[in-house]
């Protein structure tokens, strides 16, 4: 019963598009925790950071023109009193709310505020360090450093605060013998009936909805295509999602050195590496390049102002910045950053027919020949049944 004797009722509390919001924003965020560490995936990442940006500004909106307990209104922003009630549930007798408690009214708050740091720090990130994006080129891949600290503390900030509110969720729902995970999905929690009840606004919701999924057409429509394509019996072109800079190309270098192997573009290494290596071109890897004196200089001259110190993409920053300043290695794949990205390849991988050795880049990258080697342009292939052993 309810003060006053009043029998309680089921009551509408939370309108469909505040728990759309709710639930694709902590999908979002499983997914975008999910892929952080893994470049194939980094299209999804990117998905699920606009995605959760462009939920925090829906949430605003409805903050003012929600239903009742979805206003801003009806929950104000209190940390003390947030943090006292805290200490009443885990007391066991705090009072029941039928919209946002304190502590749920901060959480909400902090929830939007995290969300913001993590959506924005990414977007500069992304502009950084992958020159993509509404920020592409603003900062130096340096400042990306900086940009990533930022992003992740953010994301662990977040992904504790989820704890904390889960445990609160749970701790409430024992405290006050009701299941408020379910009535984020339903709506529905027993109020008195003079509360004020919510409107569905089904239609604002499906409205959200329609604009989710549309977004999510657009952005993997290069996917849905592969898809279509695999069934279809069609021929399955990778597409990249993230296409890098084009970089200055040198006939002569191409043909010289893409006539024995896959051209290396000379941003891969640092200039005194190819310094090196024109001058010790009788002794290249147990064959003599046995270059004329022109097209020595042609090549050596075109490496030299595309080497890694001009930091034209990711990759070359990354490789440049881990190979000590007296090193002048000659083989890519030797270099600190190369082998802590290339780590996790299994055995079975680097043996695979389509592989077969660490310099066949073009294998895994699909942007190797332009020498961009872009996060989300990479992707393990597989060997075709064909292929295996009976």
């Amino acid at each position: 019963m309810s003060p006053g004797n009043k029998p309680l009722q089921p009551t509408l509390i939370w309108d469909f598009p505040t728990r759309l919001f709710h639930w694709t924003l902590a999908g979002s965020f499983a997914v975008a925790w999910l892929t952080a560490e893994s470049d194939p995936w980094l299209a999804v990442h990117v998905f699920c950071g606009y995605l959760m940006l462009g939920l925090v500004g829906f949430r605003v909106l409805w903050g003012f023109a929600g239903s009742h307990f979805s206003r801003f209104t009806s929950f104000a922003l209190s940390p003390s009193r947030g943090l006292a009630y805290l200490k009443e549930v885990v007391a066991g007798r705090a009072a029941r709310y039928v919209g946002h408690n304190p502590t749920g009214s901060l959480a909400v708050y902090l929830f939007l505020a995290l969300t913001l740091v993590i959506g924005v720090s990414g977007i500069l990130l992304l502009g950084a360090q992958e020159r993509h994006g509404p920020a592409a080129g603003w900062f130096s891949f340096a400042q990306g450093d900086e940009f990533q600290q930022l992003h992740e503390l953010a994301a662990i900030v977040m992904l504790v605060l989820v704890g904390v509110h889960i445990t609160g969720v749970l701790m409430e729902s024992r405290v006050h013998r009701e299941n408020l995970a379910r009535s984020m999905v339903d709506g529905h929690k027993l109020a008195s009936p003079d509360t004020p009840a919510g409107q569905p606004h089904k239609r604002v919701a499906g409205f959200v909805l329609l604009l989710v999924l549309g977004f999510g057409g657009w952005w993997f429509a290069y996917a849905l295509h592969n898809q279509w394509a695999a069934l279809t019996g069609q021929t399955v072109v990778r597409q990249v999602p993230f296409v890098g800079p084009t970089l200055a190309d040198n006939a002569v270098w191409r043909e010289e050195c893409g006539s024995c192997h896959g051209v290396f573009h000379p941003s891969l290494l640092p200039a005194r590496s190819w310094q090196k290596m024109m001058a010790e071109q009788d002794q290249h890897f147990g064959s003599d390049l046995a270059l004329d004196e022109a097209t020595t200089s042609a090549v050596l001259a075109f490496m030299v102002d595309n080497a890694a110190e001009q930091q034209a993409t990711e990759a070359a920053y990354k490789i440049g910045q881990s190979i000590p300043p007296e090193a002048a290695p000659q083989r890519i794949t030797e270099t600190p950053y190369w082998i802590r990205k290339h780590r996790e390849i299994s055995a079975a991988d680097w043996a695979n027919p389509l592989v077969k050795s660490k310099a066949n880049c073009a294998a895994c990258h699909t942007d190797a020949d332009a020498g961009t080697f872009e996060d989300g342009a990479m992707q393990v292939p597989q060997p075709s049944t064909q292929s295996r052993p009976s």
